[in-house]
């Protein structure tokens, strides 16, 4: 028995613990695994690969990446334009099953988010075995509660907040930390209060200004003379928009600068002192949190447990502190957003945290 294995789309901590979870789990089974490099590409003819035995796995629980490479760009990429999704091309699904076939792969572990999930499917359909594992820092699959790497990058903001604040309260500043989250505010939301954050703004609630000013205002009224501010990348500036660096017609936009936005119109509401500071790719780098390293690796060792159980065209779910498994099509096809009255939420309003909104 062999069994193929990919990651596919940004990378994020944890993706290696996954492959340390794999390659043992069917070392068990008396299997061999075989790692495609650089995601789906590594599936064109002659193939691009690399034996994983079990004596190579020693280290790699904390190394941040994947060892395997991955992209997002190539043959095989899945987003086109905000919200829309490829077919890949029939005559590329056909090299990709030639190569399958050719190493004798009789299943392939898919790690990615919901574009890369959705590639799976589309490989599923054409007769290939596909098992999924979600992937995505902004942990905001539906099908899970919780994704590997999201973990550790909301405590990279909580680390940079912590950091900030000092320097903060020396000058009497205000500070705009731009962090990452497309469509969901997790990582800000968290990250936020955990880091001490006196206003958290998402793309699920909208804000204005002049609540944000106000909420700076009061603070300095009460002789608190600094003011932390966490921002999401993806939320929406009054009015509906997202700041975007670039915009594309073949592929989603790319987003970024609301950070310096949010920055330049407080410093013009409220006269203070303003700086603006983007983690960016920081939360997606370096040594997986402990948490992170054993979900990876327990969603490594699930999807195995998937294949011997011939459960294909299903992804790995993470629910009420227990991995099972859900469809591919029902993980991909809702995306987990904040709700703005969860108990998080409201958790961080009770300590005094504004959302820009009132």
């Amino acid at each position: 028995m062999r069994i193929g294995i990919l990651n596919s789309g940004g990378d994020c901590p944890g993706l290696n613990a996954v492959i340390y979870g794999v390659v043992g789990a069917a070392a068990k089974l008396g299997w061999e695994v075989i790692g495609f490099r650089d995601g789906f590409e590594g599936l064109l003819p002659p193939g691009d690969y690399i034996m994983l035995e079990p004596e190579k796995m020693a280290g790699i629980l904390k190394q941040g990446g994947t060892i395997l490479g991955t992209t997002n760009k190539g043959h095989f990429a899945a987003k086109v334009g905000e919200g829309n999704v490829a077919e890949i091309p029939q005559d590329i699904i056909e090299k990709a099953k030639a190569t399958l076939k050719l190493l004798e792969i009789r299943a392939l572990i898919v790690v990615g988010g919901d574009g890369s999930l959705t590639t799976g499917m589309q490989l599923m359909r054409n007769g290939l075995p596909v098992v999924g594992v979600p992937k995505t820092i902004d942990n905001d699959l539906a099908a899970t509660a919780m994704t590997f790497g999201f973990d550790s990058a909301v405590s990279t903001v909580v680390d940079a907040l912590d950091r900030l604040h000092t320097t903060a309260d020396s000058h009497k500043r205000v500070m705009v930390v731009e962090v990452m989250g497309r469509n969901a505010g997790w990582i800000a939301l968290w990250g936020g209060i955990a880091g001490g954050a006196h206003v958290i703004l998402i793309p699920e609630i909208e804000f204005n200004f002049e609540n944000v000013a106000n909420a700076i205002r009061q603070r300095e009224a009460q002789g608190l003379h600094s003011t932390m501010i966490v921002v999401a990348e993806g939320a929406h500036l009054p009015g509906g928009d997202a700041v975007t660096k670039e915009k594309s017609a073949s592929s989603e936009h790319r987003l970024g600068g609301i950070g310096d936005y949010v920055a330049a119109k407080v410093a013009e509401m409220t006269g203070k002192e303003t700086r603006s500071c983007t983690l960016g790719h920081l939360q997606r780098g370096g040594s997986p949190t402990a948490l992170d390293r054993l979900l990876g690796a327990r969603f490594g060792v699930k999807a195995v447990k998937l294949i011997e159980e011939a459960k294909y065209g299903h992804m790995v779910s993470y629910q009420a502190y227990h991995v099972d498994s859900v469809p591919i099509e029902e993980a991909v096809s809702a995306c987990r957003l904040v709700e703005p009255d969860s108990e998080v939420v409201q958790t961080a309003r009770a300590v005094g945290i504004s959302f820009g909104d009132k």
